[in-house]
């Protein structure tokens, strides 16, 4: 119990470092919140800066590698606990304590997560929201259908290796991630969602 315990307090706080808001402070002395969707990610903070948005996409990513590779550390050997390190560190991500809980959609932070813990898994779903995006440029789309299939395909590529208790918390990283894009959902269906496309700065 100290263990998850421990393991859910430090990969929480880890994942709540709103790189995003804290990047366009820092450089153009605004609060990323009030422009584009208001989203403290990268997909926003790109539409803003593609400079700044790599660089929040990066942080973003090791916050959830760093959370996983320190609890393979601290508890050599218990994918479970490793698993839940990254479900917390998204958690963070989506729910920041600086931020009063409105934070990103933790797709990032998910795929650094889900990259050590799941690495073949990783490659199919980079290549199908890569084919998405291209075809639609719909960040959101591509990503609410990737993160849907995410859970079927480490389950299928998985199955003899992966404890169920893995698969839960690999399958309820991904209903957070999809349920933080519920705005995207309504804009979509009501074809009013933006296709993405490049700021300057």
């Amino acid at each position: 119990m100290t263990a998850v315990l421990l393991t859910a307090v430090y990969s929480y706080i880890l994942g709540s470092i709103p790189f995003g808001y804290l990047l366009v402070q820092a450089f153009q002395g605004r609060d990323i919140r009030t422009t584009g969707s208001g989203n403290i990610g990268a997909t926003n903070v790109a539409r803003a800066s593609p400079v700044l948005g790599a660089m929040t996409l990066t942080l973003d990513a090791f916050k959830g590698l760093g959370a996983v590779l320190l609890t393979e550390k601290l508890f050599p050997h218990q994918v479970v606990l490793a698993t839940l390190a990254g479900f917390m560190a998204i958690s963070g991500h989506v729910f920041p304590i600086w931020l009063r809980f409105r934070g990103g959609k933790g797709v990032a932070t998910g795929l650094g997560s889900f990259v050590v813990l799941v690495p073949k898994t990783v490659l199919v779903m980079v290549g199908i929201f890569f084919a998405i995006f291209v075809a639609l440029r719909y960040v959101s789309l591509a990503s609410i259908l990737t993160v849907g299939l995410f859970p079927l395909v480490a389950w299928v590529l998985n199955r003899c290796d992966a404890p169920p208790q893995m698969l839960a918390l690999l399958a309820a990283s991904s209903l957070l991630i999809i349920a933080k894009h519920h705005a995207n959902i309504r804009r979509l269906l009501a074809h009013t969602e933006p296709r993405f496309r490049w700021g300057r700065g």
